[in-house]
């Protein structure tokens, strides 16, 4: 959907040249390449904080408790039903994990160039000093050639302001991702980050269940595969790379792939079905180039899921309704 077409009046000229002046300091000259190392050690780093989330909350459908989310900072893990209550952050432009508890605790530990294991062992302690329990699986997944995590003394990288440029482009992302989830009333997940596969998602459901996935994802349990994709799904989110592309993409599939979805007409310009990953991508470079990056970016979304809502028949009039705007209630549709 273009922002035309949105109820509310466009944004005023300046704001739109701030805004794509945003897109463009966000990932402008952060080509995946130059900081694929430091990409990979906080991807692991994710890793290791997601499994301690992992380990001490209640399972939600399609695992939807292990994930992070976007906020002032970075990425949080919200809180942690751990000891008093505990939440980590990762202060992505200090540069810094922080660990506060309920009772006022708060412990920092600094991001740099490190190794996989000693993240590991510093925020074991982190959470001891916490008052929490550090026991959690200690194995990476959806990763090739997984090392457990206190047996990788490889020294990485820490390219901080590479990071802080990716984290300016999460926060421009999630404001587009959580405007595109008000449009539905069928059942939609939050924004969050999934740090196994370590990609920015939101997702909406047709309401029926799916065939029984066939598992098989690398470094995944055939268990979490299946539950995860229970239900009928079109599921769009962003990499920086490294998720089978070698640059920042942005991505649209649908689960079980319906007949035709490959074929249809998808806007911007630029956008394509990628046949071996079985998806749509848009380069974050197209977004970033466009006069107008969030409507680039919501055309994108807006189409990949009317091509799945279609091709997989699903009851479009009863799921969808116009995107939401502050203050304004929903109306209700008095015929359903």
């Amino acid at each position: 959907m273009l922002i035309r077409e949105w109820t509310t009046p466009a944004p005023r000229p300046c704001d739109q040249t701030q805004r794509r002046k945003r897109y463009e300091r966000d990932l402008a000259g952060n080509p995946f390449e130059a900081w694929r190392e430091t990409c990979s050690a906080l991807h692991l780093y994710c890793q290791v904080v997601g499994k301690y989330r992992l380990a001490r909350t209640p399972w939600v459908n399609h695992s939807w408790h292990a994930t992070f989310y976007v906020n002032a900072r970075g990425l949080t893990t919200s809180l942690v039903p751990d000891a008093s209550g505990i939440e980590i952050t990762f202060d992505l432009s200090r540069h810094v994990v922080i660990g506060e508890a309920s009772d006022g605790r708060r412990v920092e530990m600094a991001l740099g160039p490190m190794s996989v294991a000693d993240f590991h062992a510093r925020f074991c302690e982190l959470v001891g000093r916490l008052g929490g329990t550090p026991e959690f699986d200690g194995r990476p997944n959806e990763v090739p050639d997984p090392i457990p995590f206190q047996d990788d003394r490889q020294i990485r990288p820490y390219d901080a302001a590479a990071v802080t440029r990716f984290f300016r482009a999460l926060v421009a992302i999630d404001g587009v991702f959580h405007r595109f989830r008000t449009g539905f009333t069928g059942k939609v997940s939050p924004v969050h980050l999934f740090w196994g596969s370590f990609d920015l998602a939101v997702t909406r459901f047709s309401g029926r269940p799916a065939p029984l996935h066939l598992g098989g994802v690398p470094g995944l349990p055939d268990e979490v595969t299946r539950e995860a994709y229970s239900d009928e799904v079109s599921s769009a989110g962003f990499w920086p790379g490294g998720g089978g592309t070698d640059f920042a993409a942005f991505y649209s599939y649908a689960y079980p792939t319906p007949n035709g979805f490959a074929d249809e007409q998808i806007l911007p310009t630029g956008a394509y079905f990628d046949q071996k990953l079985g998806e749509y991508l848009l380069a974050y470079e197209v977004v970033r180039k466009s006069s107008n990056p969030e409507a680039t970016l919501m055309s994108f979304l807006e189409s990949t899921y009317r091509a799945a809502a279609d091709a997989g028949r699903w009851d479009r009039a009863a799921l969808e309704c116009p995107i939401g705007h502050p203050l304004l209630p929903r109306p209700l549709d008095r015929k359903r």
